[in-house]
């Protein structure tokens, strides 16, 4: 965060030419914001804030925060999940404190990609950036939406789940198409019905639960 105090200013001349000096954030107002999707999270321990000659602030608090966010996971495992982290503050109007983003998408874009894990389950797409006032009671308040897209890498669930799957009804087909007697189809048939339903149990354990649609795959 980085705001300006003019009331906190000073003549480095002055100060044996000091400049900067570094404060507890409790010496100074500060901005109070919140994410409104937040569930949970763990704020650091660096409750300090940088202050220049010229009343600059400066404040970096890194934390780690859990969000709500829905799904859709219609197309699993080929789909695209849209993430919103809305940071806002419901204690001062926009008349009194009005929230900027300091960068532009872009780059930020490219900041984040340098922090996110590239070897997990999901792959950072795209980020943009949505600043509006949102209207309560009798004022309105700046909020500032950050909107994260993330794909998610199929390779796991294709190899362990769709391959196998199409592998048993090829296999289903080539039997009741062949020349074997009615007794070993119908063992054949067993066995594929025992090989779905386990894949079936697998699907169940992996599908995310928290979306209105099933997946396609799901319900096939």
């Amino acid at each position: 965060q980085e705001w300006k105090n003019t009331l906190a200013t000073w003549d480095p001349r002055d100060f044996c030419n000091i400049s900067k000096i570094v404060l507890p954030t409790d010496t100074y107002w500060s901005p109070s914001i919140f994410i409104l999707e937040r569930v949970n999270g763990e704020n650091s321990n660096l409750d300090y804030m940088t202050i220049t000659h010229n009343g600059s602030f400066s404040s970096t608090q890194p934390f780690q925060v859990t969000l709500t966010c829905s799904l859709e996971i219609l197309k699993f495992p080929f789909d695209i999940q849209t993430c919103n982290l809305s940071i806002a503050s419901f204690l001062y109007p926009v008349t009194d404190l009005v929230i900027k983003t300091k960068g532009t998408p872009a780059q930020m874009m490219k900041a984040s990609q340098s922090y996110f894990l590239t070897d997990g389950e999901w792959k950072f797409t795209n980020l943009s950036i949505i600043e509006y006032t949102e209207k309560m009671d009798d004022g309105r308040f700046p909020v500032v939406t950050f909107v994260i897209s993330m794909e998610r890498r199929p390779t796991l669930y294709i190899l362990n789940l769709i391959l196998p799957t199409c592998a048993l009804y090829l296999l289903d087909m080539a039997v009741l198409l062949g020349p074997s007697s009615l007794e070993e189809k119908i063992n054949f048939q067993i066995a594929i019905i025992l090989g779905s339903s386990m894949l079936a149990v697998i699907l169940n354990n992996i599908l995310p639960t928290s979306s209105t649609k099933p997946p396609v795959i799901g319900t096939h």
